[in-house]
């Protein structure tokens, strides 16, 4: 007969095999104890190491994408606005865009028959033409044709003294990034308009010699603070009384909007220049209204200055300053304001 075998416990035999585990005595317990410690021990290493595996697996399953934020491009359509009774774009008398010489970037000088030069605070002008129907990218190609009144309130072409002239007038070409650039003089503040320069969009530069094919007509907006500023200088005198007189809300141009959309971006000072600048966004998907002068404003204009016709507008231009209906005599009714 073999021999009775005592019981154990994890393997191991039971000192006291009458008794429970938990009676077995103290040098068992230490014993069963360690036991589980190392178990607990292998288990969680196990556990630790498992855990640091998925988080492995998951984080290379995951990428981390980082979007770098560009300039916006507004989706609104810049203002159609009147190009007024001084265009020079063969619209209303004389149209310098006919001539040689239109396309470039420094208008301070009359080109051609012409030699005048306009003096005054140095300006730069820097249109960004944006292309709403092919997702608001830079226009690249189109022609820009850019003019406004000089320090006097004058406009060449037109008005008494200056219709010899074709200074402050000119084209440029829109780069690859959709951007033209002028280098002029700070534009006057004439009686019933605030300060501003405008601007035709066409859409090469042969389609410059016809005023209807323009695909957009709008109007600069200068600050007020730039205009404060550069109006104590000499040859802007009657600039500081007519700025006076009218607020961008009561303009019978940028009036509807307080000139929201068309208001410019400037930096610089007297001494350097002012550099004016402004994103026009235009939309050729749309059909443009520009020539309707919107009510409001006007006043007579100051001596030897261009005639503020139009809805609201008033004045007469001075005695041999073309009106908006050709060289001499009253703008006719309902001309639009300059």
């Amino acid at each position: 007969m073999s021999p009775k075998q005592n019981p154990t416990y994890q393997g191991r035999p039971l000192p006291h095999p009458d008794e429970e585990v938990f009676d077995q005595g103290l040098g068992f317990d230490l014993g069963t104890l360690m036991g589980r410690r190392q178990i607990l021990r292998a288990f969680g290493i196990g556990a630790v190491t498992l855990g640091l595996a998925a988080c492995s697996t998951e984080s290379s399953g995951s990428t981390t994408t980082a979007t770098a934020s560009s300039g916006t491009t507004s989706s609104t359509e810049i203002p159609d606005e009147t190009a007024g009774p001084y265009p020079g774009d063969g619209s209303n008398g004389p149209d310098v865009l006919e001539q040689s010489g239109i396309v470039r970037s420094d208008i301070r000088t009359s080109f051609g028959d012409a030699s005048g030069t306009a003096e005054g605070v140095p300006m730069t002008l820097e249109l960004t033409i944006t292309d709403l129907a092919n997702g608001g990218g830079a226009f690249a190609g189109v022609a820009v044709y850019v003019w406004h009144c000089d320090r006097a309130g004058l406009y060449s072409m037109y008005s008494e003294g200056v219709t010899e002239e074709n200074y402050l007038r000119g084209v440029q070409i829109a780069d690859s990034d959709g951007k033209v650039k002028f280098t002029s003089i700070f534009p006057a503040c004439y009686t019933g308009r605030w300060p501003h320069i405008h601007f035709e969009v066409y859409p090469d530069e042969a389609s410059i010699t016809d005023s209807t094919k323009a695909i957009a007509t709008s109007q600069v907006a200068i600050p007020k603070e730039y205009c404060d500023t550069v109006y104590k200088e000499a040859g802007y005198e009657s600039s500081v009384t007519n700025l006076a007189q009218l607020t961008l809300e009561s303009d019978n141009v940028f009036g509807d909007d307080a000139g929201a959309k068309q208001l410019a971006t400037v930096t610089g000072d007297v001494a350097g220049g002012y550099a004016v600048a402004l994103t026009a966004p235009v939309d050729t998907s749309t059909t443009p209204t520009a020539g309707a002068a919107p009510a409001g404003g006007g006043g007579a204009p100051p001596s030897g200055a261009p005639g503020e016709g139009g809805p609201g507008g008033g004045g007469t231009p001075p005695s041999g300053a073309p009106a908006g209906g050709g060289p001499g005599g009253t703008p006719p009714s309902g001309a639009p304001p300059a």
